[in-house]
C-alpha cells in the first residue's frame, strides 16, 4: 500500500459532505464521457483462462488479510476495525471449504435460493458462521431471507422494509439490517439516494420498527470509489449507525482506510466468478 493511498484517505476523510457530493457530480460527468469514448473505440474482448487447480482460496484469504492489515495501519485504524466478508456467491462447497477450514466465518451471498442450496449443511458443520445477504432482495423472498441470513445488507425501499418487519415479527428472528445507498444515483442500481437516506433511516426506525445497524454501497464501476466511501461514512455517522459495508476486491484497502467496518471480497479470495 503506497503512502499516496494513505494521503488520499486522509484528504477525503477531511472533505465536507458537500464537497463529496460535488466530487461525485464531476466523476459522473467524466464517466459519461468515458462511456461515449468506449462505444466509439471499443476494444476486442480478451479472455483469460485460469486453471481451477491453481486457485488456493486459503492462501488468497491470507493475502487479503495482510493487505487489509497494512491499509488499516497506514490509516491509523485498529487492525480489527474492518472485517472481511468472503463473497461466496456462485461458488460451490469445494471452493468454500478451504476458507472455512482456515478459520474464516463471515460470508456473503446475493441469491436466496442459491444460499439455501449450500449453506444449511455448511452451517450445521460450522455453526458459528455469519451469513450476510448482499444482493437485491425481492419482497416475496423475505421469509426465506430472514430464516437463513444473519445480516441483510440491502434494505432499499418501503415495501421491503414493511415485509421484513412483518416477517421478523412472525419468526421472532432478528437479522441485522443495513440500508443500501445508491451513492452514484445510478438508474439501473438499487439503493436509496444519498439525499433521501436520512428520511429512510428514520422511517425504518419509527414507522416500521426496524433496528437499522448501518449502511452499504456499491460505487459506480467507472468512478473513483473514495468520494463514495467518504460520503457513506458521513451518512452513517450522521445517523448514528455503527456498521459501514463498502469496498470489494478491487478497492477494499481504500474503503478500510475511509471507515469501512466490513469489506466484501469475492474474486480476490475465490478466483474468477463461476457462472451463476
Amino acid at each position: 500500500m503506497s503512502s499516496g493511498c494513505g494521503a488520499l484517505a486522509a484528504s477525503v476523510m477531511k472533505a465536507s459532505e458537500k464537497g463529496a457530493l460535488a466530487a461525485l457530480s464531476r466523476l459522473r460527468a467524466r464517466a459519461a464521457a468515458a462511456s461515449f469514448a468506449a462505444l466509439v473505440l471499443k476494444p476486442s474482448p480478451v479472455k483469460t483462462l485460469v486453471s481451477e487447480t491453481l486457485i488456493d482460496p486459503a492462501a488468497n484469504l491470507a493475502a487479503v488479510q495482510r493487505e487489509l492489515k497494512a491499509a488499516l495501519a497506514e490509516a491509523g485504524r485498529r487492525e480489527d476495525a474492518t472485517e472481511i466478508v468472503a463473497v461466496s456467491k456462485t461458488f460451490d462447497e469445494e471452493r468454500i471449504l478451504p476458507v472455512l477450514e482456515a478459520g474464516h466465518r463471515v460470508f456473503g451471498e446475493n441469491r436466496v435460493q442459491e444460499a439455501q442450496a449450500k449453506w444449511p449443511a455448511l452451517k450445521a458443520r460450522y455453526p458459528d458462521v455469519e451469513l450476510r445477504f448482499i444482493g437485491p432482495l425481492q419482497s416475496n423472498k423475505t421469509k426465506d431471507a430472514v430464516a437463513l441470513f444473519d445480516v441483510i445488507e440491502t434494505v432499499d425501499r418501503p415495501k421491503l422494509a414493511r415485509a421484513l418487519a412483518a416477517e421478523i415479527e412472525k419468526q421472532g428472528r432478528r437479522p441485522q439490517l443495513l440500508i443500501q445507498v445508491n451513492t452514484g444515483e445510478e438508474a439501473q442500481k438499487a439503493g436509496v439516494a444519498p439525499d433521501e437516506t436520512d428520511a429512510f433511516v428514520r422511517a425504518c426506525r419509527e414507522e416500521y420498527g426496524l433496528a437499522i445497524a448501518g449502511l452499504m454501497c456499491i460505487p459506480p464501476a467507472a468512478d473513483d470509489p473514495a468520494p463514495h466511501f467518504a460520503l457513506l461514512a458521513k451518512l452513517a455517522e450522521r445517523n448514528g449507525l455503527a456498521v459501514v459495508s463498502m469496498g470489494m476486491s478491487a478497492d477494499f484497502p481504500i474503503a478500510a482506510q475511509l471507515g469501512a467496518t466490513h469489506v466484501r471480497v469475492g474474486s480476490a479470495i475465490f478466483g474468477p466468478r463461476q457462472s451463476a
